[in-house]
């Protein structure tokens, strides 16, 4: 009679492992490549909500998903999901995914990783047939970037009841609302809210995203658990002068918005360096724009971030006063219009645990870091536990063409997730 050595049958099971994450890894760079070719645009990446571009990736996943024998569905706001089902129908799911549509001229990677990794999680469990305690949902929302009504995190706001009425009313560019263009889509504007789940019957979610920030790339690192992320607030400010004659208003007398406005934000860069907060001013307009004409308007964007709710909002005081303060001294008026605020979220502690449990059994330095920037796991809280785990990509760039990682950070990442659900549902990592 052979005794199996323990140790043994641990390496073997982890090189098994590794092999198979790998070979996955491929395919998922390979379905990102196919995915790029979902698009609006023939010049670029550009899949936004409700289009042809949507409706052209939900089929596609739909198909992988079914290829990894998981059921598969769309739900009344767009979300595409996949399920491996536990042999007890009335237990709760686990969530995992990410989101599928995009920015314009975007990368391939930025949520699309997440719902691929999903797909390849439940592929496995599948081919090795293991008993979970839970049913695995992936799911692939619809509209995290909130490019074409300006409305965002769409997809998991309706999951988890948050979806507003009102949003019906947002249109497009091209003025189409959102009942019209789901009613083009094929969906009833009435059942929107159908796609709300039970939090009863849910047990967490865990999100795999690229970092879209270069920290892991600087500590040499494949992934990262994440702690927090952080909570933005957004505005339109409009600075109001008078516009004159280039030539014949002298420059003591002029009211010269343009310079308010740079002024201020010089007033922005100040402030991140004295509450060590995250802000960008990312557009602005100056009219009436004539080369020979004293600006009398301007108006520009403000994003103000940081993993703590208090110091931006602390930071953001501070900025308001001085703001004004500079365009009183020089005969300007300054409002602000909050268009955007979203709380700092805090990642679960029992997922960070399990993510990092996960890194050392994959022989992954533990490490973790927060999150600048919004993901569909914020709209998880107060609904379920929530974990993110990043993935490292080349320079931080993110929403760009050059978005790039590597095949062997998504094959970490997914033997991380794998350990980590298997260790959630305690089961066995299968040989």
């Amino acid at each position: 009679m052979s005794v199996i050595n323990p140790m043994l049958a641990a390496t073997k099971i982890r090189e098994t492992i590794k092999i198979q994450s790998l070979q996955a890894a491929v395919r998922v760079m390979h379905r990102c490549d196919t995915l790029a070719q979902a698009s609006s645009s023939p010049a670029h990446i550009e899949r936004t909500y409700l289009s042809n571009a949507h409706a052209q990736a939900n089929k596609i996943v739909e198909g992988w998903i079914s290829e990894a024998q998981m059921q598969s569905w769309q739900d009344s706001v767009g979300n595409v999901w996949g399920r491996y089902a536990s042999e007890d129908v009335e237990a709760p799911a686990l969530i995992i995914g990410s989101h599928l549509d995009s920015v314009v001229n975007a990368g391939r990677y930025d949520g699309i990783l997440g719902v691929l990794l999903g797909i390849e999680l439940g592929s496995f469990l599948a081919k090795h047939r293991v008993k979970l305690p839970f049913h695995l949902d992936v799911v692939g929302f619809c509209d995290e970037e909130g490019v074409r009504f300006g409305a965002t995190l769409l997809g998991s706001k309706a999951l988890t009841g948050k979806w507003q009425s009102a949003w019906m009313d947002l249109t497009d560019e091209n003025g189409v609302s959102l009942s019209e263009a789901m009613t083009d889509f094929g969906l009833d504007p009435l059942k929107a809210i159908d796609a709300k789940r039970d939090p009863e019957t849910i047990i967490g979610f865990l999100e795999v995203h690229i970092e879209q920030g270069p920290l892991l790339e600087k500590r040499g690192l494949p992934v990262g658990v994440v702690t927090d992320i952080a909570g933005a607030r957004r505005f339109e400010c409009i600075v109001e002068g008078k516009a004159g004659h280039s030539g014949t208003v002298p420059m003591f007398l002029r009211n010269d918005a343009l310079l308010g406005a740079s002024l201020c934000i010089q007033a922005v860069e100040e402030a991140t360096k004295r509450f060590d907060v995250l802000a960008t001013v990312g557009q602005i307009s100056c009219e009436p724009g004539a080369v020979n004409v004293i600006p009398g308007n301007v108006n520009f964007s403000l994003d103000l971030r940081s993993a703590k709710d208090g110091v931006r909002d602390r930071a953001l005081s501070w900025l308001m006063k001085k703001m004004r303060f500079e365009c009183r001294r020089r005969g300007l008026n300054i409002d602000y219009i909050e268009i955007h605020s979203a709380d700092a979220v805090a990642c679960d502690s029992e997922w960070q645990r399990l993510l990092e449990s996960a890194m050392r059994d994959s022989g992954v330095e533990v490490n973790s870091l927060a999150s600048g920037a919004g993901h569909d796991a914020m709209a998880m809280t107060g609904y379920t536990s929530m974990g993110m785990l990043f993935v490292r990509c080349a320079g931080g760039i993110s929403h760009h063409p050059a978005e790039s990682i590597m095949v062997e950070d998504v094959s970490v990442a997914l033997e991380v997730i794998t350990r980590a659900i298997c260790d959630k549902a305690k089961v066995e990592l299968p040989s």
